[in-house]
């Protein structure tokens, strides 16, 4: 009889430590041999932006997306004030491109990403995921110099307790 309930037990703290549970959002160290997973979790609001300076304009970019129920990415749209390098002047096919009071904003009519891979430049300039009205400063989160994966994905308990959680601030 002890025998069931040592293996009922080990079923349970089974389930409980390693089948995931939880949505977060996710950042996966890339190219190196024992990658670090920084994690944020993922609650009832689905969208979120990328707040960042751009390294030549010197002004800042706003993207805007949502994560879908298959945790796929939908970018919604792009808000900058220069054009040129790395930034569009016009709309292609399943964009349209506004400029109003200084400020363009490119939005996307049907842009899916499974993920995408995020470099944290060693340089003097913003980089901040907001999320539920809480700005998570990235560069002082993650390391710099070093890229990212990020996704949207189901984390367990196990995951949860290897990755550094990370921490926002209001404003």
């Amino acid at each position: 009889m002890k025998k069931w309930y040592l293996f009922i037990f080990c079923g349970v703290l089974f389930i409980i430590l390693f089948i995931p549970f939880e949505r977060a959002f996710t950042f996966t160290e890339t190219k190196v041999e024992k990658p670090e997973m920084y994690y944020l979790p993922l609650h009832q609001e689905q969208e979120f932006q990328l707040l960042f300076t751009h390294s030549i304009h010197k002004t800042d970019v706003i993207e805007s997306y949502v994560v879908l129920s298959n945790n796929e990415l939908r970018l919604m749209s792009m808000q900058y004030e220069d054009v040129a390098i790395g930034m569009p002047g016009y709309a292609e096919e399943g964009q349209t491109l506004i400029y109003d009071n200084g400020v363009y904003t490119l939005s996307y009519n049907d842009a899916k990403l499974p993920n995408f891979n995020l470099f944290v430049a060693n340089i003097d300039a913003s980089l901040q995921l907001i999320y539920q009205s809480s700005y998570i400063d990235l560069k002082q989160q993650l390391i710099k110099g070093k890229s990212y994966l990020f996704e949207v994905k189901r984390l367990s308990l196990y995951e949860k307790m290897k990755g550094v959680r990370l921490y926002g601030e209001r404003k």
